[in-house]
């Protein structure tokens, strides 16, 4: 069993981008004192995702060192939308949106923080409230070159892509929820290191203790490329099945896996590169599928979805990495699993499609359908799936706008 001062040591390096300041920060977990730990998210869609995950499992170490975790929802920050690491400004969402993608979060939450212990705060109960005079206040201290010169907007600007000027207060928003709650530390994902900083900031310009600030790595998504997100169709969800959660992780690309069990399991770096020196990349994986899924669903969920992929998938017939195929909302609404297969590449006409789903050619999620007038539309597909047509061709359906 760790002492303490293995946990504080585990928690400031493992899966850890920046921590600032690191010295005051680890001299503050030493002190005895109860930490006020602070994570924002925005209810920008319905679901959370293992990318999420990495953070809140940060926040659950801070959680069992006895500190108290406070969990914002940014109700209000939402309609705004974070500019991080976007190249476009983001579509605004409304209040109604917002409630509705926010109601089951904290279920979500749960599976890794205890919800009970947690400080669950919506920054709409401070935001909503500002006056403009207030709000004119906090502007005046910062600066426009503080906030134009983040590399997102500075990147934006030099491609001529226009930056509005509600977006530019985002940061400040982000930084008073921090000033609200009196937070004694700040966590996030790497790409948040500027908002957080922003934070320090004003807390130190408001008469207050800055916070310290922990950033995590950002978790690459199963298209290999971009960060973990509901809008790219790359993610694993918290609220999937056992199955589904399994059938995906199968596709994450090989050279993925170690920073997937780093930053996805609870196994240490020891038996992480134990398993890779027994293992070959199939087993590898299937590993990695069972040890995620036995975090949100329990040994014998895990277990039991190996033993299903195994079945539907035999070790002949399943590939490396399944590429995406991609379905518009177009298709989804309108389409037949007819359109589906030809839209795949597979089938060169609408006539040879329908015959290869005639023939039972066609599995999606394990599941063979044989009507060609199926609409997509009653299958719910949410992207993730995967798809098989035939005996050669496996794809991993990807919804895209």
């Amino acid at each position: 069993m760790q002492t303490n001062e293995e946990k504080i040591d585990d928690l400031l390096s493992r899966n850890v981008e920046e921590a600032i300041e690191k010295k005051h920060l680890k001299e503050a977990l030493r002190g005895g004192k109860k930490l006020r730990v602070k994570l924002g998210i925005d209810p920008t869609s319905p679901d959370l995702h293992l990318g999420h995950a990495v953070v809140l499992k940060k926040l659950k170490a801070f959680q069992d060192l006895g500190h108290q975790i406070v969990l914002i929802i940014g109700d209000f920050t939402a309609q705004i939308g974070d500019p991080s690491g976007k190249v476009k400004t983001r579509p605004p969402l409304t209040e109604a949106e917002v409630n509705e993608n926010m109601k089951n979060y904290l279920s979500q939450a749960a599976k890794i923080i205890d919800i009970k212990k947690t400080e669950i705060r919506y920054n709409g109960e401070w935001l909503k409230k500002m006056s403009i005079p207030e709000l004119m206040k906090l502007l005046s201290l910062l600066s426009a070159q503080q906030i134009l010169e983040r590399g997102d907007f500075s990147k934006r600007i030099a491609a001529h892509e226009s930056v509005r000027l509600h977006e530019l207060l985002y940061p400040l928003m982000q930084a008073y929820d921090s000033v609200a709650i009196k937070a004694d530390i700040e966590c996030g994902g790497s790409d948040q290191i500027f908002n957080l900083l922003t934070g320090r900031t004003l807390m130190e310009r408001l008469g207050l203790s800055p916070q310290d600030v922990l950033t995590v790595p950002l978790l690459v998504g199963l298209d290999g490329e971009k960060k973990m997100s509901k809008s790219i169709g790359n993610y694993i969800g918290l609220n999937e099945s056992a199955d589904q959660m399994f059938g995906k992780t199968m596709s994450v690309p090989d050279a993925l896996m170690h920073s997937y069990f780093l930053l996805c399991t609870d196994l240490q770096e020891s038996e992480i590169k134990k398993l890779e020196k027994e293992m070959g990349p199939r087993d590898l994986k299937a590993q990695l599928g069972y040890e995620i899924v036995k975090l949100y669903h329990g040994e014998k969920a895990a277990a039991a979805a190996r033993e299903e992929f195994n079945k539907v998938f035999s070790k002949k017939e399943m590939p490396e990495d399944l590429p995406f195929h991609e379905v518009s909302l177009e298709m989804l609404s309108s389409g037949t699993v007819a359109t589906l297969v030809r839209d795949s590449g597979v089938a060169k006409s609408n006539s040879e499609a329908r015959r290869l789903v005639e023939q039972g050619a066609l599995e999606i999620g394990g599941k063979v359908l044989k009507d060609p007038n199926l609409k997509l539309e009653s299958l719910k597909l949410k992207g993730g799936e995967q798809e098989k047509i035939g005996k050669k061709h496996f794809f991993r359906i990807k919804i895209k706008d």
